[in-house]
């Protein structure tokens, strides 16, 4: 049986540990037929390359800094070192200092460090898809983790408000990018006990409620049905849906308290 992804060349950012998000996507698109190539930075970087021969076949890893320009200038140099182009990028960047998280007063956030938070989260959808696309053919895919943003949650502040941006970003890149054959969307998944989410001051209030409130019930250690859903927009099963976001969080979302 033909995979999702046979044939498919994926570029996947985010993969620090196997429970991250980032991992179970790269580990399915490559059950799915797809090549596989990482990338990772700094002190994380030595991380990504060792978790990746965790992986069913081990990955190429590319560094990457999405904050660097001189990185983003070469990166499609240096992912065409391992593949002849991209149908896919999975974007799951993400950082806030822990001064604008955890219930601090919200307007007493430093510009300085809002402003990481909001070019690391939220800027580097744009950027990271500048410097792949000279990589895409007719068709691509792009695909983002979010957080749903619609409200206001404990401790999350100012990267609540980043994801809200990230989701606007991904919105005005499927408008322009459409024509192109660009598509864009974003999967919005429940509380999971990833590295970012351990960054996170509280983040047991969400546990605590997440799983008595979702419909379908939540396992905050399952990150497969989040990357099943990022492996799905990734292949050609969504031709015509694109400036989405895509919920995996048991229905949570759907109901009120």
């Amino acid at each position: 049986m033909t995979g999702l992804l046979e044939g498919k060349r994926v570029l996947v950012t985010g993969v620090l540990t196997e429970a991250s998000i980032a991992f179970s996507v790269a580990r399915i698109a490559q059950e799915q037929g797809a090549s596989v190539v990482l990338t990772g930075f700094g002190r994380g970087l030595s991380l990504t390359r060792r978790i990746a021969r965790r992986l069913p076949t081990e990955p190429p890893v590319v560094e990457l800094d999405v904050t660097d320009e001189e990185h983003l200038a070469e990166l499609s140099a240096k992912v065409l070192e391992h593949v002849d182009g991209l149908d896919g990028v999975m974007h799951a960047i993400g950082f806030a200092p822990e001064s604008v998280l955890g219930g601090k007063p919200f307007v007493e956030a430093a510009w300085s460090e809002v402003g990481t938070a909001l070019q690391v989260s939220t800027w580097s959808l744009a950027s990271l898809t500048r410097a792949t696309m000279p990589l895409f053919g007719e068709r691509a895919s792009i695909v983002g983790l979010d957080f749903d943003a619609s409200v206001a949650w404990p401790s999350y502040d100012w990267m609540g408000v980043a994801k809200a941006g990230l989701a606007s970003a991904a919105r005005y890149l499927a408008r322009d990018l459409g024509p192109s054959g660009v598509r864009v969307n974003l999967v919005a998944a429940g509380p999971l006990r990833t590295m970012a989410a351990k960054s996170i001051p509280g983040f047991s209030k969400f546990e605590e409620v997440w799983g008595t409130r979702a419909p379908l019930g939540w396992d905050i250690a399952d990150t497969t049905p989040a990357a099943r859903a990022c492996v799905a927009l990734l292949s050609d099963w969504f031709p015509a849906t694109t400036g989405e976001i895509v919920h995996v969080d048991g229905g949570f979302h759907a109901v009120g308290a």
